[in-house]
């Protein structure tokens, strides 16, 4: 687990005397104290803990619930004539999953910062309404053109929830604590396939009811609840720690000065520069994080976008095997969320997800080999348990500080991820069926990338937490430590000013592996 560790070096910004006696000789005037004036000695730090809890993670679930409810349901769809109608061949189909993908990965970044300079409580319920629109639209669509349109508008508009909402957490919880949050929201995912199936085959009934097939009311009834979740959002969702309405002037006191004592030196305020912007461009571990997401992203969305059609394909009609996919969702809710748990009260994300990896491999290798029907079943259990607790965000955002770095490192890494839909989307071809061997195949090169990637990012981590418990990155502070160290790591007035100028750079930053 990450955690801030005193120095052994006589020379670094925490010297042997100790961090607190460090910042006590280091000018403590100096020292950023937010809001020093309000007393919060009346503040219950648990009680206070589960108020945030009860007030963001449970909307926020159920919004991204419906988001990827919103745009896996075509594969619902599918099994309801929506080719036939369209007159569209499987080739136009994966194209149409394609095109979704480009504008996701696109407008990620910039919707992150958009949403740090705006309140979340707009931006975020704007978007939702803007995609419910254009998925109730989807519904009335006649054509392969109009599909397509309405995939690429849908994918602009979705692209900042789950980015936004990783990173909107993060301003608010402990590093040691955002796992499990994270876990629990990003698990609405497999809440989401379980009901999807669900509600496909409940819908389904409704199949030529105004002239409509069954494939049409599934966008049109699911988009229209997305719209109503967007206009309410505005009211529901919370706006950032240090101006939040629902809490009282001590108890944001109480939440921003634990995340300054979690390192996150931001969580009081930070004016967008474009040098934090360059850091995260700049910083390895954003590039190497865009190969561990992927590794898990792409596995993500061909499973999410084609388990009906595996199940399918292994004997099953198409309510049938909606239904059947609700189990396999039902378990991957779960061990999602037992995995939280335990990355928070253990830490050791890295090798939580190498394992979480390694199960998903097991799995896929089963469905390459398999030829028994049963036995595949069993290994789309093991693939679901193995990709959806893979703890890839919360890791990345627990080793970047600098509320606009994590927003842009976030949202980068997030995005290209993302963008790998747009290849595992078309993976799983019509003339492959029924045991879609090159799919699976291609499936188990992404997961095989993000084992390398996640095993490499474990090893460069422990060497850098190594070179500052040596006191290779302490910085020279006046007054204090030697300055030698000047030249090398940079001169500060006070411990402060060096974590707020450096983040996660910062002599005593523990990066979280």
């Amino acid at each position: 687990m990450s955690q801030q560790v005193p120095k052994a070096s006589p020379a670094g910004s925490i010297s042997e005397k100790g961090r607190e006696s460090m910042i006590e000789d280091a000018k403590p005037a100096q020292t950023a104290v937010f809001n020093p004036h309000v007393d919060v000695s009346g503040v219950d730090e648990r009680k206070l803990l589960r108020k945030l809890d009860w007030a963001l993670i449970p909307w926020l679930s159920f919004l991204y619930l419906l988001s990827f409810l919103d745009r896996t349901s075509i594969g619902n769809a599918k099994l309801y004539g929506l080719e036939q109608d369209l007159h569209i061949s499987d080739s136009q189909y994966l194209i149409a999953l394609t095109v979704f993908f480009f504008p996701y990965a696109l407008f990620e970044v910039p919707s992150n910062i958009f949403l740090k300079r705006l309140r979340p409580s707009i931006w975020l319920s704007g978007l939702m309404f803007c995609w419910g629109i254009m998925m109730t639209v989807q519904g009335l669509v006649h054509n392969y053109g109009g599909l397509l349109g309405m995939r690429w508008m849908l994918g602009m508009f979705e692209a900042g929830l789950f980015p936004g909402v990783n990173y909107y957490l993060s301003c608010w919880y402990r590093r040691s604590e955002f796992g499990i949050r994270a876990a629990i929201f990003f698990s609405a995912a497999t809440v989401s396939g379980a009901f999807g199936g669900l509600l496909a085959a409940a819908i389904s009934k409704m199949d030529g009811i105004g002239g409509k097939p069954a494939w049409a009311w599934i966008f049109i009834l699911e988009g229209l609840a997305t719209v109503l979740a967007g206009a309410v959002s505005f009211w529901i969702i919370q706006d950032f720690p240090d101006t939040a309405k629902f809490l009282s002037e001590a108890e944001r006191t109480v939440v921003v000065r634990r995340l300054q004592g979690d390192n996150q030196f931001s969580a009081a305020g930070e004016r967008l520069k474009l040098k934090y912007i360059w850091r995260s461009l700049s910083d390895w571990k954003t590039w190497l994080g865009m190969i561990v997401y992927m590794g898990a992203d792409g596995p993500l969305y061909a499973f999410s976008l084609f388990l009906p059609s595996i199940i399918t394909e292994v004997r099953y009609s198409a309510t049938p095997a909606n239904l059947l996919s609700v189990p396999v969702y039902v378990l991957a809710c779960l061990v999602t969320c037992a995995v939280g748990f335990v990355a928070d009260r253990y830490g050791r994300r890295g090798y939580l997800n190498i394992a979480c990896l390694l199960l998903a491999a097991v799995g896929y290798i089963i469905l390459i080999t398999s030829r028994s029907a049963a036995l595949s079943y069993v290994a789309v259990y093991m693939a679901a348990c193995g990709i959806y607790p893979a703890i890839r965000n919360a890791w990345v955002s627990n080793n970047v500080e600098g509320s606009y770095k994590r927003s842009v490192t976030l949202a980068m890494v997030i995005s290209f991820g993302n963008l790998n839909g747009a290849v595992s989307s078309n993976v799983y071809r019509a003339r492959d069926r029924p045991w879609y061997s090159l799919g699976h195949g291609i499936v188990l090169m992404y997961i095989g990338l993000g084992l390398i990637s996640s095993t490499l990012m474990v090893i460069l981590l422990r060497r850098e937490n190594a070179r500052r418990d040596r006191g290779d990155r302490d910085e020279h502070i006046q007054g204090v430590s030697d300055q030698s160290l000047a030249k090398k790591n940079g001169t500060f007035t006070s411990v402060d000013d060096a974590r707020r100028e450096k983040g996660d750079e910062w002599s005593g930053y523990r990066y979280t592996l």
